[in-house]
Parts: structure tokens; C-alpha cells; sequence
């Protein structure tokens, strides 16, 4: 690991002033990305801000709304016994991230701004139509995430909180590495009414839509529904792990999953 000059602000106003200032800074929130990338001597930043002094967790749940502060650690999302009441998917998701250790030091701020192609939490964002909320702006999930390890935010822009509308019903599904329990493929599906969302993660460089899985559960939500419904190989991962053909395949059978779970 290389050496940087470490900070701990406790307001977000010196927070922003800092990754500002700093000539190669990163921001810091649960680490689980940067401090193995830092110690495999991967990346060599000037200057670490630690976001944890500004002690911004914890969940809201209105009757239409719910919104989780950006320091939130996933194992607090999971347990919530308010969220479950409304939006049980998301208690699923965030319970399948990883391990005990990540899902009680990892945050789901942290986790979407860093956009790896297989975390979860995007594939939630963009099923649920969710708004990131920052120190600069509000930003739709469809518009958050750019590709691979890209978002949105500019340089100085600090993720604050998530906002997610609260569905009719709404199912979370995926094929998890064995190893490192990141998703090979996840599906989020929600059903708002008017409107029905399928998110897919894992199988592309980033989060994408399933806008034929869309269609059909508008007309009929029901696994049966996207049994027929396939997703093209072309552009999809291709690793060690899995074939595009058979992560296209998985798109498939998480959906039918996703949705025989929601509730």
C-alpha cells in the first residue's frame, strides 16, 4: 500500500471540500472495494476521505417512500423490520450481498457509486426507479448508472441518499459466484401497476433493463409470462465464470424467479 494523507470529516460540506482539493483523492465509505484494490498496490490516491464522520445512516419508510442514508450498511437494510413491511425485496437483496463482514461494513452508497458489473444494489435502483440523491443534485437511477465502474457523479459529487418509490410488489433473484457471492446475474422486478420494471445485473458491464420482460409482465405477471422471453448473448460478459450464451440464459430463469418471489 501506498502512502496518502488520511481524513475524517465529520460534515459534508468539508468532505466535498477536501475531494476537491485533494490532487488524486478517493472517497471512502464501507472500503470493500478500495482498501483491497489500495493493498494490491492497484491504486495509490493522494488523499482518503472518510465518509463514516459523518455518521449519515438509517432508513425512512413512508407510506409511498423510502429513503435510505448513503452510509447505511447493507446488514441494516436487510434487517429492517419497517422495510420488510413495504419493499421485502430489498431486505432480500441487501441480506444476499457478500458475507457478514461485507454486509456489515459495506454501505449502499459506497456500493452504487462504485458500479461494479456484478454488485446488486443497481440492479434495485433501476427496478425500483429509484432517485440518488447527492451534495449537488437528484438523479434518476436510469440516468445514474454509465457502464462499467461509471456513474453519473462528477468528482466532488458525494452520494447522500436513496430514494425508492414503493411498489405494488416487487422479487429479487440471482446466481451468485460461489466464491465471491457477487451476483453472476440478478434480476429485480417490480410491479408499480401502471408500470413494470426488470433490472438485470451480473450479465453486462453494467445494470440494463429487460425492456421485453417489461412488456410481458405488463400483460401477464407471472413467471409463466417471461418463460418465453429471451435475452441476446451479444454484449454480455464472457469470463472464467460463465459464457454470455449462458449468462443470457440466467437472465431468463432469475426473472421467472424474481417474479414468482414477489410480494
Amino acid at each position: 500500500m501506498y502512502d496518502f494523507t488520511y481524513h475524517r470529516p465529520a460534515k459534508l460540506a468539508d468532505a466535498v471540500k477536501l475531494i476537491k482539493k485533494a490532487k488524486e483523492g478517493k472517497l471512502l465509505s464501507g472500503g470493500m472495494t478500495l482498501l483491497p484494490t489500495m493493498k494490491q498496490r492497484l491504486a495509490s490516491p493522494s488523499d482518503i476521505i472518510d465518509l463514516s464522520g459523518l455518521k449519515n445512516s438509517g432508513i425512512k419508510v413512508m407510506k409511498s417512500k423510502v429513503t435510505i442514508q448513503a452510509g447505511t450498511p447493507h446488514a441494516e437494510v436487510a434487517a429492517s423490520k419497517d422495510l420488510a413491511k413495504v419493499i421485502p425485496a430489498l431486505c432480500h437483496l441487501a441480506g444476499s450481498i457478500g458475507d457478514p463482514h461485507v454486509r456489515n461494513k459495506g454501505t449502499i452508497g459506497g456500493s452504487i457509486a462504485n458500479n461494479d458489473p456484478a454488485a446488486d444494489y443497481p440492479a434495485a435502483l433501476v427496478g425500483l426507479n429509484a432517485t440518488v440523491v447527492t451534495s449537488k443534485r437528484k438523479i434518476p437511477a436510469d440516468k445514474f448508472f454509465k457502464g462499467l465502474f461509471e456513474t453519473a457523479l462528477s468528482r466532488d459529487e458525494i452520494v447522500t441518499a436513496v430514494e425508492f418509490p414503493v411498489p405494488k410488489r416487487a422479487g429479487y433473484a440471482k446466481f451468485p459466484n460461489p466464491a465471491s457471492r457477487y451476483a453472476m446475474v440478478g434480476v429485480f422486478v417490480a410491479d408499480f401497476g401502471k408500470e413494470v420494471r426488470v433490472a438485470v445485473t451480473g450479465a453486462g458491464s453494467s445494470v440494463f433493463r429487460q425492456t421485453a420482460m417489461e412488456k410481458a409482465l405488463k400483460a401477464d405477471f407471472s413467471p409463466n409470462a417471461v418463460a418465453g422471453v429471451k435475452t441476446a448473448a451479444k454484449n454480455l460478459n464472457d469470463d472464467m465464470h460463465a459464457s454470455a450464451e449462458y449468462r443470457a440464459h440466467l437472465v431468463g430463469v432469475m426473472a421467472k424467479r424474481a417474479v414468482a418471489a414477489a410480494k
